[in-house]
């Protein structure tokens, strides 16, 4: 039996999606940019991808625009920021415990002459509005904070930022990384207010390689990329149509705020009981907060690193992992800005849930960690 607990890494491609994007590679093969009926066609299915996800996102379908990726979509959004506004001030705020496609294209533009500002979490992960606002000032032209952190499922107060903006009188534009929250609980920019919210396919049982950033309407940013007229010259390039295709299946899936509430409501009480088993094991820490999104649960198992752990599960065919899929091994620095102990951060292991995630996968995955914790030799001091 294969247990997968990694879904914050990546998810399962669903059947439609995987239809859409055989569809489209073997059918309707044609460049969206051609005039002739191949064409034609083609770029009626990218418009019908981009309303799916327009519409997931109670957006217009003209403030979507298509990317490879969550990662280029977060570049995008800062760097195309900056430079649009770089006559207005130099100064950044950013979380500590941004996705890495955020914090280190921000340590990028420090050499580039740019301020940028960390502001550092609690030890629960937890991000206060207070220490925000006291980072934000006139000369701010970007504030990027992303929706729920993709480690420990700490969930930022994004609904609060654009008041600070406006009470400072910054001229910054305000960003949201949404890749980890898309899907799992509703999200509309016009509620949070802000200018760019990103989100990517492969979160929500979509294709990897797609992503889409909402721009909202009247916001300027410079392109990265120059050479075409597709995405209105946001970025240029023939779009991925199968990709996207794909993308447009998976956000049709998500249903209504109420059917992704209900999920949501689902995996908290999994969530709960996987809490309530793994607290009868001696050596497991939390290093999730308590109002965490429950689709993610940080754990240490404190004396064995994470690696050993997660070869030792993959050998009974469990999959979770011990952080970000993109960090590929490398201490946390999601972990380290929470200032944990190191004997903590050097065993951090992150299950990550999805709507077909059970009780059943829980209670093996407790017993293998059990199991770990009395077999596997102590090397975490």
């Amino acid at each position: 039996m294969e247990i997968y607990l990694d879904n914050s890494a990546t998810t399962k491609m669903s059947e439609s999606s995987v239809k859409a994007v055989m569809d489209i590679m073997t059918n309707i093969y044609g460049n969206p940019s051609s005039l002739h009926s191949k064409g034609l066609e083609a770029e009626h299915a990218l418009k019908n991808a981009r309303r799916a996800v327009a519409d997931s996102l109670s957006v217009s379908e003209n403030e979507i625009f298509f990317t490879s990726g969550g990662t280029e979509a977060n570049n995008l959004a800062v760097r195309g920021s900056v430079y649009a506004r770089i006559k207005r001030g130099n100064k950044i705020v950013i979380s500590a415990i941004e996705h890495s496609s955020i914090f280190e294209c921000c340590h990028a533009l420090e050499n580039e002459g740019f301020q940028v500002v960390y502001v550092k979490p609690d030890s629960s992960g937890n991000i206060s509005i207070e220490n925000i606002a006291d980072a934000v000032d006139e000369k701010t032209i970007l504030v990027s904070v992303m929706y729920v952190n993709n480690e420990v499922g700490s969930v930022l107060p994004v609904e609060s930022v654009r008041r600070i903006i406006k009470r400072k009188n910054a001229p910054a534009l305000f960003h949201v990384d949404a890749v980890q929250a898309y899907g799992k609980i509703p999200i509309k920019p016009q509620k949070i207010d802000c200018d760019l919210l990103t989100v990517s396919a492969h979160k929500i049982h979509g294709p990897k390689g797609c992503g889409a950033l909402y721009i909202k309407k009247g916001v300027y940013i410079k392109p990265l990329l120059y050479g075409g007229e597709q995405e209105k010259k946001i970025r240029p390039g023939t779009e991925t149509l199968p990709l996207i295709c794909g993308f447009g299946a998976a956000a049709g899936e998500l249903g209504t705020p109420a059917e992704i509430s209900a999920r949501l409501k689902n995996i908290e009480d999994l969530r709960n009981y996987a809490v309530s088993e793994l607290k009868k094991i001696s050596g497991i820490e939390f290093n999730s907060p308590e109002n965490a999104l429950p689709y993610i649960l940080n754990i240490s198992a404190i004396g064995i690193r994470s690696e050993t752990m997660l070869h030792f599960l993959e050998k009974k065919d469990i999959f979770i992992s011990s952080g970000s899929a993109c960090a590929k091994g490398k201490k946390s620095h999601v972990l380290s800005a929470m200032e944990l102990d190191p004997k903590r951060i050097d065993s951090a292991l992150r299950i990550s849930f999805s709507s077909d995630s059970t009780k059943e996968e829980v209670d093996i995955l407790v017993e293998s960690l059990k199991e770990g914790l009395n077999t596997l030799v102590k090397s975490v001091k």
